[in-house]
């Protein structure tokens, strides 16, 4: 690759051609300062804070959308350039509420750090904010216009990294504004959920919706029996709450702070997970076994069912498919019919007056408890949902020293699991899962080496060909694939579409797809700066606790066998479709509506 050189702030830097001056300016140490600019998101240089002064150049440049060129002279804290930056920072705030200690994003805005970092104490500009309404219809996503500073990364991550097409920017010059189509709620668009515009805000015009005070409600309340469920990537991401590094492993430290909260039993998602994986494997198997047999292969391939943003993405946006998706309950939706089920017939608890929290690393976990799908028990399954961030929020409230807790396990009732369902966090993890699984249950052969490495990575797309043994002697070969973040999702499925509209058939029998990049490590309810590179150390975490568990395929976990001892019977039996399946519904394209 051919390099240029250059000279910023009087340090000589030497670069690849095509790095903009504010990645070059990173490499020798030089920090520049910019809002709308986010590093896995492309550059619109919209807000013109990483503005520099290049030597002989008559405007000053966005170093954001900058190539460096060969022999130019920068300066990037010139008298010039600090003053441009306050008044277009001054600008900004001009149409900006002034309720920051009320705000959610407070202490985590950019806007606010970039305001401190200038020394902003006043603003020379006139106030021109006008108050706008709220979009708090979404079960999932508060919208809050007055915040949006008109940055684009919510647009930009909805469609052209997830392709929701919820959202948009709407007219032109000072009338520009963050919109949906026809000014309809977020609820009434294709909005899936999935928060991801959350993650890349970087000021408050988006969060969750908060169920803190509900649960808070719910623990204070002497007749309630509350019990809570913790997805696998919460683990990996709550200590960045409280200063630890992305991937620490908070499993003991998450349960000891949830038993300090008041919660009467403590369980674990991953427990679901690995009952998830014996019911989902089961029924791959079972579909496998048939077309191997018949040499029918129009059922294949079958696609994942865990993550509900996906769900509600292959919804309403390839509904020809809906047929192909397991009909696996999530393991948040598997363990909330058993909290209100299995759990209560064993401690001799009234179903009715237990209350169900899940901890999520996901928004559209807050969606997917109020799907109609999800009453199996008799009642609403999983009553409240909260993000990793409410969790942390709740944490701070009750005054616990996070740090400093000791290490618990959970219940083991509902709380023990294997490696298999730790891994489900990352991409790749559910299907590596099911294969240790499925490999086994097809062959009747151990399955030695337990690390899938085809399935791990953050390529938007994996494929691979895994030799199956079958029990006459020959061989199967099972064509699998993994994909992360929708709009990765959109071309596998494109492609899968296409081959069977022209074969009958598809060339892939099993197929992974998590809507959020990296998978649920990378959740919109995950703390806040989940760049890409974050999210692969969160999941270098789990991966690391599975190595260190003494049980790592999902179908040994002994909890799982009592509960089918005890209580279903057998995997993909008449009570286990009843409580752990459930099948899915076309939506209308334009306002994400069943059908």
């Amino acid at each position: 690759m051919k390099e240029v050189k250059a000279m910023i702030n009087g340090k000589q830097v030497k670069v690849g051609a095509g790095t903009t001056i504010l990645d070059a300016a990173k490499t020798i140490g030089i920090k520049i300062p910019t809002l709308c600019h986010h590093e896995d998101l492309h550059s619109s240089g919209r807000c013109g804070i990483c503005v520099v002064e290049v030597e002989n150049s008559p405007t000053l440049k966005r170093s954001c959308c900058t190539e460096l060129a060969d022999g130019m002279v920068i300066d990037t804290n010139s008298k010039r350039v600090r003053e441009t930056r306050k008044v277009l920072t001054e600008l900004i705030l001009a149409n900006h509420p002034d309720d920051c200690l009320r705000c959610v994003k407070n202490q985590n805005c950019e806007l606010q750090d970039l305001s401190r970092e200038q020394g902003i104490r006043s603003n020379r500009f006139p106030s021109i904010f006008k108050r706008k309404e709220k979009d708090e219809k979404s079960v999932s996503v508060v919208r809050d216009p007055n915040k949006c500073i008109l940055c684009g990364r919510c647009v930009e991550v909805c469609n052209e990294v997830q392709t929701a097409y919820a959202i948009a920017i709407m007219e032109r010059g000072y009338d520009s504004k963050v919109g949906t189509p026809m000014d309809m709620p977020l609820s009434g668009t294709s909005c899936i959920n999935c928060g991801q515009c959350i993650s890349v805000c970087p000021v408050g015009a988006l969060y969750e919706k908060s169920e803190i005070d509900l649960v808070w409600e719910a623990l204070n309340d002497p007749d309630k029996h509350v019990v809570v469920q913790e997805a696998p990537a919460v683990r990996v991401a709550i200590g960045e709450e409280f200063g630890f590094e992305p991937g620490y492993i908070g499993s003991g430290k998450m349960h000891a702070a949830l038993k300090r909260l008041g919660f009467d039993k403590v369980f674990d998602t991953n427990f679901a997970a690995d009952l998830t994986i014996v019911e989902e494997g089961t029924e791959v198997v079972n579909i496998l076994k048939e077309a191997i047999a018949t040499g029918n292969m129009e059922k294949l391939p079958v696609l994942t069912s865990c993550s509900p943003g996906w769900i509600k993405f292959i919804e309403t946006f390839f509904p020809k498919l809906i047929n192909h998706i397991s009909s696996a309950k999530s393991p948040q939706q598997m363990f909330g019919a058993l909290a209100k089920t299995y759990y209560p017939e064993k401690a001799n608890i009234n179903p009715k007056d237990i209350v169900s929290v899940s901890i999520m690393p996901c928004t559209a976990k807050k969606y997917e408890a109020r799907r109609p799908e999800m009453r199996a028990s008799g009642f609403q399954d999983v009553d409240y949902v909260l993000t990793t961030r409410e969790f942390a929020q709740m944490i701070r409230e009750a005054g616990i020293d996070f740090a400093n807790l000791p290490e618990i396990p959970a219940e083991e009732m509902m709380g023990a699991y294997t490696g298999a369902a730790t891994i489900f966090g990352a991409t790749g993890g559910v299907m590596e899962a099911a294969l240790r699984t499925a490999y086994e249950l097809v062959s009747g052969k151990p399955l030695e080496k337990v690390e899938l490495e085809m399935c791990r990575g953050i390529q938007g797309v994996k494929e691979a060909i895994v030799p199956i043994p079958l029990p006459d002697g020959g061989e199967f070969p099972l064509k699998v694939a993994v994909a992360h973040g929708l709009g990765n999702a959109r071309q596998l499925l494109d492609k899968i579409g296409s081959e069977i509209e022209k074969d009958g058939k598809s060339s892939y029998h099993f197929v992974e797809i998590m809507a959020c990049q990296g998978g649920c490590v990378g959740g919109g309810g995950q703390p806040y700066g989940s760049t890409i590179a974050v999210r692969a150390r969160r999941g270098e975490g789990l991966y690391k606790e599975d190595r260190e568990l003494p049980i790592r395929k999902s179908h040994h976990n002994e909890a799982v066998k009592k509960l089918y001892e005890d209580f279903l019977g057998e995997p993909n039996s008449h009570k286990a479709h009843e409580l752990l399946h459930t099948t899915y519904s076309v939506r209308d394209i334009i306002s994400g509506k069943s059908k």
